[in-house]
């Protein structure tokens, strides 16, 4: 009965949550078998509340992005996928969402190295420390993005 149960699968993502990579990731990860995506979109501080309270921080911005991303990640993964807001640091919002949910992968999703600040935080393989398999997406300026496996 195990393969009935379709495999939890968390998508973090903040700026690269409509990109055409990760749109691929998610659509090739559901052509594999049954799943049920879920998109966490940490909620980002700017300024003063990084330093002060990065978790007083209005919500506006991650909904923005959940309202832009969940109908093009539906498309791809051909199901509906639920959205989340998390913690402003995308370490604590991924482990707070495995603990508090449970999932089964985890796919990240950044944008280039040159410019990605979770990339320089060595993010996808602290998240991997979790005990799950974690996929990285890079978003490039072209579709056709390359997904590799951490």
């Amino acid at each position: 009965m195990e393969s009935s149960t379709p495999t939890r699968v968390l998508v973090v993502a903040h700026r690269t949550a409509a990109t055409p990579a990760l749109l691929d990731a998610v659509r090739e990860r559901a052509a594999r078998g049954p799943c049920a995506f879920t998109l966490l979109v940490p909620n980002q501080a700017h300024g003063l509340h990084r330093v002060i309270d990065a978790e007083d921080q209005d919500a506006g911005e991650a909904e923005s992005v959940l309202e832009l991303a969940l109908p093009l990640l539906q498309d791809a993964a051909g199901a509906p996928v639920e959205g989340i807001v998390g913690d402003p640091e995308p370490l604590n919002a991924v482990a707070d969402a495995v603990n508090l949910r449970g999932f089964d992968e985890i796919i990240v999703s950044t944008l280039p190295a040159r410019v990605s600040r979770w990339l320089r935080l060595d993010l996808p393989s602290k998240i991997g420390g979790l005990g799950l398999p974690v996929t990285t997406v890079t978003a490039t300026e072209r579709a056709e993005a390359p997904a590799s496996t951490v």
